[in-house]
């Protein structure tokens, strides 16, 4: 029997060796470079949040020069975007909600577009053109309209200056000065809305790593601040939503706002700080913006050409805010043109002449 017990041994040996090889070779396999890391997060609290976006909130006033990029996402829902090169620009901002901006071509250093908002209505000078006139308008309209029907895009157009030149102009047509107030000039928190805290963990790409380093891939610890307006209905609904990154600290790090179908009007994404002004009184403030606008399928990144220049806390008059055309464009008033189309939609349609006698046949 003792011998008889020795191969079975042997084998159950063999198969327990075999076993421990395979699955050891199974975990070394799971162990994949592409595995994201969990970023350790730091804990805040909701009063540490809140004063974070009111120290956003000091800066009343800004002025500088920065370099523009836009994305325009129009087909976005067929995997194309296309990216145009940096222009350069001039923003000056101020509360409430008033801007003014300016946007050059590189190298050929001419006016593509100026456009002003007061925080009611904006106004935008298209200049530049192919020399027939064709392209350069001077629109005027009001910031909570919503112009998607009468939304047009210019193509087909040779424009002096070449396909990037072009690019840019195209943008111009959907772009609205108001679109970039609420991402530099962030509100204040107030009593008038309930702030909700939560936390959520986001894959996310580490752009300071190689493409194909095991470290490359992360997933990032957040704290999302919900702001809650309750209306008069006594429905609430959100109208902003922090993101916070909790690595290292806590940065506010994205900004989404919401219109009050719940949708989001603005996406921002705040880049890494930095100190803007030589002042030394504004330290810790985003060196780079993204604002993405998905209704109008596109994006821009704003960012500071010379951070030490840029000038804070100066007041600038109303007539800074409301642009005049100057140039003696052809103008085109977006309200008026949405109420034609209004009246046009709304009027009876002519009632159809009926077939004389003779024309009716039957089979």
């Amino acid at each position: 029997m003792i011998l008889s017990r020795w191969p079975l041994r042997k084998s159950a040996s063999l198969l327990l060796l075999s076993a421990s090889v395979f699955l050891t070779g199974c975990l070394k396999v799971r162990q994949s470079s592409d595995t994201p890391r969990l970023l350790k997060a730091e804990d805040s609290s909701r009063a540490d949040m809140l004063n974070e976006i009111n120290r956003f909130a000091r800066v009343g006033s800004l002025r500088a020069k920065m370099y523009l990029k836009f994305e325009d996402n129009s087909f976005a829902e067929f995997g194309n975007k296309e990216v145009y090169r940096s222009a350069d620009g001039e923003i000056v901002v101020q509360r409430p909600a008033k801007i003014y901006m300016k946007v050059q071509v590189p190298v050929i250093h001419s006016d593509v577009a100026q456009m002003t908002s007061d925080g009611t209505s904006f106004r935008v000078a298209i200049l530049k053109d192919d020399g027939s006139g064709k392209l350069k308008k001077f629109i005027k309209g009001t910031n909570s309209a919503d112009y998607s029907r009468l939304q047009k895009r210019f193509d087909s157009y040779e424009i002096e200056g070449g396909k990037d030149v072009k690019a840019s102009v195209n943008a111009m047509a959907n772009l609205r000065p108001q679109h970039f107030t609420d991402a530099m000039l962030v509100a204040p928190t107030d009593k008038k809305h309930s702030y909700i805290l939560s936390t959520v963990y986001q894959p996310e790409e580490d752009m300071t790593q190689q493409k194909k380093s095991p470290l490359r891939n992360v997933i990032r610890p957040y704290y999302l601040l919900d702001e809650i307006a309750t209306g008069e209905d006594g429905v609430s609904h959100i109208t902003r939503r922090f993101w916070f990154d909790r690595v290292g600290g806590m940065r506010l790090a994205r900004l989404q706002i919401f219109d009050a179908k719940a949708e989001i009007e603005s996406d921002i994404v705040y880049g890494l700080q930095g100190n803007l002004t030589s002042t030394g009184e504004y330290n810790n403030l985003p060196l780079e913006i993204i604002v993405t606008r998905p209704k109008e399928h596109y994006s821009m990144r704003l960012k500071y050409q010379s951070p030490e220049d840029v000038a804070i806390g100066k007041t600038y008059p109303d007539k800074a805010f409301l642009l005049e055309n100057s140039w003696g464009l052809e103008e085109l008033d977006l309200d008026k043109k949405l109420a034609d189309l209004a009246a046009q939609q709304n009027s009876p349609s002519p009632r159809s002449t009926p077939l004389p006698n003779s024309a009716v046949r039957l089979n």
